[in-house]
């Protein structure tokens, strides 16, 4: 049977409240500092990605829980316009939405996120006819929903046995202890973390990142690690594989990891092997970073194509139209 959706995603949504960049360090003591901009944007890696997918064509549902508040109605109806289904973003009526501030500085960040609804998503939360009605199933910051993160392991098993493929953004962990994912990665086909969190999941001693991937894939994920300026690379427990950056001039690094996340998925959905949907992916990430927020900016298929083109590895399309 047809799928409904390309893509589910699982995970968090929230406001992100985005100001700099700072030219010194953040002032306490009721000091006023002034910086170039600020803008009030979606945000939340599992929301990012999400209209990262719909902006390369992809029919993208999206299951999680925000508050039953004016931030919690913003977020639903800005997921509906970019043309995601959001019948499984649940409206909860005793907790606030989450809000993240993020505050840049040079081509680093601090952010700062209240919870709110993220302690409560569950995997009650996913609806067994969206696991069913989806070709995948994306989640994200594992480590900022407990309950969700608990019963993840069945999540993404039932949508394996329904025919899904699967994939996982951890995040950062604030706790610092990055424990307790071997039973989602033993469900999990595409673990999707930056350099430094690669570093923090492989566990401590390890010398590298090209290591820390062939650590990460050898528990079961083929490990895709976004790495900057520098590019990106996956290892599939037998060989590496790298892709270089991409020079762009950045206005703003907020959610390109999740646009990157989102082109890798985009692209294996449409039958790319790993090294063109690296590629693909690293595009996707660097075009991101054009404006502020973090999907204004998002690149469409043909702009990622273009762009790909010029670079001199063109890719064509080989499977079915993403619409």
């Amino acid at each position: 049977m047809p799928h409904q959706y390309d893509l589910l995603v699982v995970g968090d949504a929230n406001p992100d409240v985005i100001l700099g960049p700072l030219d010194g360090p953040l002032a306490f003591g009721q000091r006023e500092q002034l910086v170039e901009s600020g803008s009030f944007t979606i945000g939340g890696s599992a929301a990012i990605m999400a209209c990262g997918a719909a902006r390369l064509g992809l029919r993208v549902a999206f299951a999680g829980r925000v508050g039953d508040d004016e931030a919690g109605r913003y977020l639903r109806d800005t997921l509906a316009a970019r043309g995601i289904a959001t019948g499984g973003l649940h409206m909860d009526p005793g907790r606030p939405t989450p809000l993240t501030v993020v505050l840049t500085r040079g081509d680093d960040r601090a952010v700062l996120t209240s919870p709110g609804t993220l302690t409560a998503v569950r995997g009650a939360d996913v609806p067994e006819e969206l696991l069913a009605a989806s070709r995948h199933v994306h989640t994200a910051s594992y480590f900022l929903q407990p309950r969700l993160a608990a019963d993840l392991p069945a999540v993404l098993r039932t949508a394996r046995a329904r025919g899904a493929t699967t994939s996982l953004d951890t995040q950062d962990d604030p706790s610092d202890r990055w424990q307790g994912l071997d039973a989602v990665l033993a469900e999990t086909d595409i673990l999707l973390p930056n350099a430094q969190e690669a570093l923090r999941l492989a566990g401590p001693g390890v010398p590298g990142v090209r290591e820390a991937a062939e650590l990460l894939a050898a528990r079961g994920p083929l490990t895709v690690v976004k790495n900057g300026a520098d590019g990106a690379l996956c290892h599939d427990g037998l060989a590496l594989l790298t892709a270089p950056g991409l020079p762009v001039e950045v206005v703003d690094t907020v959610g390109a990891g999740d646009s990157f996340d989102a082109g890798f998925v985009a692209a294996t959905l449409d039958g790319r092997p790993p090294y063109e949907a690296l590629r693909f992916a690293v595009v996707c990430g660097a075009l991101s970073t054009r404006a502020a927020g973090g999907t204004t900016a998002q690149a469409t298929w043909d702009e990622a194509l273009a762009h790909l083109t010029r670079t001199g590895h063109p890719l064509t399309r080989t499977g079915a139209p993403l619409v």
